[in-house]
C-alpha cells in the first residue's frame, strides 16, 4: 500500500472503501478528517484575477506582483469576513501579518475570497481577462457585443 492516500468521501461506496482501509493499516498511519480545501480551477481562477489587478492597478505609488497582492487580497478577505488580522513584530523588527494560507482554504473560502476580489475589482474598474468568471467562455467579447461593459 502507499504511504498516502486520500478519499473524497462524496458517496457511501467511496466512505465504505475508506473505512476498509483504515482497519487494514498497521501501526505508525494517522487518519485525518477534514473539509476539502479549495480546488486547481479555483486557485487558477484568484491567480488570473491577481495578475489582472497587478497590470491595471497600482498600490502605494508602485505596480505589485501577484504574490504581493495576493498578501493584501487575503488579510483584506479576513478583515472583511470578520477574521481579523494578527500583525506581529518580525524577527528583525518588520512588521509582518500571520495570515491564513490559501492553499489550506476550503472551497467554500475560497469562493468567498474570488467573490471578495471580484466586487473589489467591479469598483476599482478593473477588466479582467479570460482567467475570470465574467470572461469565459474563450470567445466571450465576440458573444457580449460592442456594448460590453467590459469593453
Amino acid at each position: 500500500m502507499s504511504d498516502k492516500l486520500i478519499f473524497n468521501l462524496v458517496n457511501p461506496e467511496v466512505r465504505k472503501h475508506a473505512a476498509e482501509h483504515i482497519y487494514e493499516v498497521g501501526e505508525g498511519y494517522v487518519c485525518e478528517i477534514r473539509k476539502r480545501r479549495r480546488i486547481e480551477s479555483q486557485n487558477a481562477k484568484f491567480h488570473a484575477m491577481l495578475g489582472d489587478i497587478c497590470a491595471q492597478w497600482t498600490f502605494n505609488g508602485r505596480r505589485l506582483r501577484p504574490m504581493e497582492a495576493k498578501v493584501l487580497f487575503i488579510s483584506a478577505h479576513a478583515c472583511a469576513t470578520g477574521e481579523g488580522s494578527d500583525i506581529v513584530e518580525g524577527l528583525e523588527g518588520e512588521l509582518v501579518n500571520l495570515r491564513e494560507s490559501s492553499a489550506e482554504m476550503t472551497i467554500s473560502r475560497m469562493a468567498s475570497l474570488i467573490e471578495y476580489v471580484s466586487a473589489w475589482g467591479a469598483n476599482n474598474r478593473i477588466r479582467f481577462s479570460a482567467g475570470h468568471q465574467y470572461a469565459e467562455p474563450a470567445n466571450w467579447r465576440e458573444k457580449a457585443g460592442k456594448n460590453s461593459p467590459f469593453d
